[in-house]
């Protein structure tokens, strides 16, 4: 039992760190409030994340002045980080893949569950009519 919990957090440790870069590549000079809003994570764990994403060298930070005058932060993928986001990606679409087939199958069990209790025809010793 211990270990299925551990295994989810991986994933999902995986999948949000596949969807933080995925969105600090498409938005550079997004707030942290808007990644967490768009993340649905904390900002405390939505920090950590960036910043282990900084210290692994995946994204760097710069300053610069917003509309308001005020002073913001760009998040932008290093050439490192580019890299390391394809090969998450990658991992995402197997895990992805991987999830979809049990599910197509779990469904069609639940679709058919008089097919498991049925007898096969071809086996020895069926009784036929």
């Amino acid at each position: 039992m211990t270990e299925t919990p551990i295994k989810v957090r991986r994933h999902l440790s995986g999948d949000l760190r596949y969807r933080l870069l995925k969105h600090l590549a498409e938005q550079p000079q997004a707030s942290q409030r808007q990644l967490y809003e768009v993340l649905g994570v904390s900002v405390g764990s939505l920090n950590d994340c960036v910043n282990a994403l900084i210290e692994r060298g995946w994204v760097k930070v710069t300053n610069f002045r917003n509309s308001h005058h005020k002073l913001a932060y760009a998040y932008l993928l290093t050439p490192s980080g580019i890299e390391a986001k394809t090969r998450i990606a990658v991992r995402f679409l197997q895990r992805k893949l991987e999830e979809h087939e049990a599910l197509a199958q779990e469904i069609a069990q639940l679709r058919h569950p008089w097919t498991n209790a049925l007898p096969n025809p071809g086996t020895a010793g069926s009784a036929s009519c």
